[in-house]
C-alpha cells in the first residue's frame, strides 16, 4: 500500500502522523511510505532519518495526496488539504466532526474513507488513540491556566501552590476522565487546592481512592458546578461526549459569579467546548476575556509539546494503521481490517459520502449509515 504524511498546517501544530520508526515499520511490511519534505521537522526528524527508515520524500503536500492510497495525520485536514482528497482514499487522523460542518461537509462530497482516532474504541468502551493526547492536554492544561492566571496575561495574580502563610489557589477539574485525572494530578502536585467534579460514582470513588487527601471529589450537581465555579480561580472544562459536542455546563451567567482575573481553560474546545462562551484560540493568540474571565481555548494544545505528543500518539495509532494497510489488496481490503476489530471500525466516521457514526450524524443532521452497512 502507499501510504503518506504531510506537515502540519494548522496554527503552530508541530506533530506529524508518522515518525521515521513507524515509518520503518511499515516499510517492513512491504508498505511504500511517501512524506513530504520537512514534515518531522516540528519533532527533530531530519528528512534524512525518513530517507534512513525508507521513506520517499516527496516535494509537496499536493503530490503526497496525489500518489498514496492512505494519508496518515494528526489534525483534521484544512481546507486546502480537504480539496486534494478522493474517492477510494482513506483518511486517517483525528476529525472531531460535530462541532466542525465545514469538513464534515467536504469530506462527503470528496468521497473519501475517514476514520477516525478520536473515536477509535477499545476494551470496556475506552478510547486509546485519544488517551496520549489527552493526557497530554489535561496536564499542560494546569501549565496553561497557572501562566494565565498570572497578572501581566490578565489573570487574577494567584500562585496556584500559594507560599507558606498564604492559601493556594482553588483548582475545580470538571469531568474525572483522562483529561480530569491528569489534569488534577498536576495542580495538587503543585500545591493547589483540587476539586474534581463527575456524575459518575464509580469515577468519584476511583478518584477519592487515589488522591486521599490531595483532592477533593464532588457530584457534579448543577448547584455543586455553580458552586465551585464561583470559588475557583482556576476552571478546567475537561468533558467528553465521544464524537459528539461536549456540553455547554459553564454558563455565560456563572461567569458573573466568579472573581475577576479567574481563568477557565477549555481542553473539550475541539469538540465545540464545555463553556458557553468558548471559541477556539491558536497557540498564536491564546486567550480572549468575556466579563473579566480569562479563557484559555486552544484547539491543538499538545502540538505546542510536539514531540512527546508524537511518539505518544505513534504508539497507539501505528498498530491499526499496519492492519489497515496490511489487508489492503488495491481495492477494498481494507474492508476486512475493519471487520476484523470493532473497535476500528468505531473509527469509521464517512464513508463514500455517507456519515456512519451515529454522534456525528445526529449532531450536524446527516442520515445514519451503520458502519456495519457498508462493511458488508
Amino acid at each position: 500500500m502507499r501510504i503518506g504524511t504531510v506537515r502540519e498546517i494548522k496554527n503552530h501544530e508541530y506533530r506529524v502522523g508518522l515518525t521515521p520508526e513507524s515509518v520503518q515499520e511499515l516499510v517492513r511490511h512491504g508498505h511504500d511510505v511517501r512524506v513530504e519534505s520537512g514534515a518531522g521537522r516540528g519533532i527533530g526528524a531530519s528528512d534524512a532519518d525518513y530517507e534512513r527508515a525508507g521513506a520517499t520524500l516527496i516535494a509537496t503536500a499536493a503530490e503526497v495526496f496525489a500518489e498514496c492510497e492512505m494519508i496518515v495525520k494528526v489534525k483534521e485536514p484544512q481546507a486546502i488539504e480537504r480539496a486534494m482528497l478522493r474517492e477510494g482514499q482513506i483518511l486517517y487522523t483525528y476529525l472531531h466532526l460535530a462541532p466542525d460542518p465545514e469538513q464534515t461537509a467536504d469530506l462527503i462530497r470528496s468521497g473519501v474513507t475517514a476514520i477516525a482516532y478520536e473515536t477509535v474504541t477499545g476494551p470496556g468502551g475506552s478510547l486509546p488513540l485519544l488517551k496520549p493526547m489527552s493526557q497530554v492536554a489535561g496536564r499542560m492544561s494546569i501549565q496553561a491556566g497557572a501562566t494565565a492566571l498570572e497578572k501581566a496575561h490578565g489573570g487574577r495574580g494567584v500562585l496556584l501552590g500559594g507560599v507558606p502563610g498564604v492559601m493556594p489557589g482553588k483548582v475545580a477539574v470538571i469531568g474525572g476522565g483522562v483529561v480530569g485525572f491528569n489534569a488534577a494530578q498536576m495542580a495538587a502536585g503543585l500545591g493547589a487546592d483540587v476539586t474534581i467534579l463527575d456524575r459518575n460514582p464509580d469515577v468519584l470513588e476511583r478518584l477519592g481512592t487515589h488522591f486521599e487527601a490531595r483532592a477533593k471529589t464532588r457530584f457534579s450537581s448543577t448547584a455543586n458546578l455553580a458552586e465551585s465555579v464561583a470559588e475557583a480561580d482556576l476552571v478546567i472544562g475537561a468533558v467528553l461526549i465521544p464524537g459528539a459536542a461536549a456540553p455547554q455546563l459553564v454558563t455565560r451567567d456563572m461567569l458573573g459569579t466568579m472573581k475577576t482575573g479567574a481563568v477557565l481553560v477549555d481542553v473539550a474546545i475541539d469538540q465545540g467546548g464545555c463553556f458557553e462562551t468558548s471559541h477556539p484560540t491558536t497557540h498564536d493568540d491564546p486567550t480572549f476575556v468575556v466579563d473579566g474571565i480569562v479563557h484559555y481555548c486552544v484547539a491543538n494544545m499538545p502540538g505546542a509539546v510536539a514531540r512527546t505528543s508524537t511518539y505518544a500518539l505513534n504508539n497507539v495509532t501505528l498498530p491499526h494503521a499496519l492492519a489497515i494497510a496490511d489487508a489492503f489488496d488495491g481495492a477494498e481490503g481494507w474492508k476486512a481490517a475493519l471487520r476484523a476489530d470493532p473497535h476500528l471500525a468505531a473509527g469509521l466516521n464517512v464513508h463514500q459520502g455517507k456519515v456512519t457514526y451515529e454522534a456525528v450524524a445526529r449532531e450536524l443532521g446527516y442520515d445514519f449509515v451503520p458502519a456495519e452497512a457498508v462493511l458488508r
